[in-house]
């Protein structure tokens, strides 16, 4: 018989997973749903280089028009809605795992960006922003 090392990690691995298969069973019914509108945040990226500050922002399914992005106060804020196609009916689904609903994510931005010159392009389900410094040092974004 082959000796076998006690791992307590492995348990709270499986616990988790149970939580997590309980949880999932909870939004996929009828009364999640109201639960589970406006709690998708779509992950981002943030980096900069020595002339820009980049925010990479994943939101498939979504074209540009439908995604508004605007700055106040030191603020970026992405916002808009992923929606169901219209193609399929909601009840015709066996399995949900994406988010959908509104969302919206904001970022504090340093001073020395122009925020008056911020581009904006989405390709390929990923929303990239560049807001160009207007000096020579170096910037940093919180996530809010």
């Amino acid at each position: 018989m082959a000796i076998v090392r006690y791992n307590p990690l492995s348990e709270l691995r499986s616990m988790q997973d149970k939580m997590n298969r309980l949880l999932d069973m909870a939004w996929t019914r009828e009364v999640g749903e109201e639960i589970r509108e406006g709690v998708w945040h779509p992950p981002a990226d943030v980096y900069e280089d020595a002339s820009a500050v980049t925010i990479k922002v994943e939101v498939p399914d979504m074209e540009q028009k439908d995604i508004e992005i605007k700055v106040e106060e030191q603020t970026l804020t992405v916002k808009g809605e992923r929606r169901h196609s219209e193609e399929i009916r909601k009840e015709n689904f066996h399995r949900i795992e994406r988010y959908f609903g509104p969302f919206q994510r904001s970022f504090a931005l340093p001073a020395d960006l122009n925020t008056d010159a911020v581009s904006a392009s989405c390709d390929y389900g990923v929303l990239t922003i560049v807001i160009p410094k207007t000096g020579v040092m170096q910037a940093t974004v919180e996530v809010k």
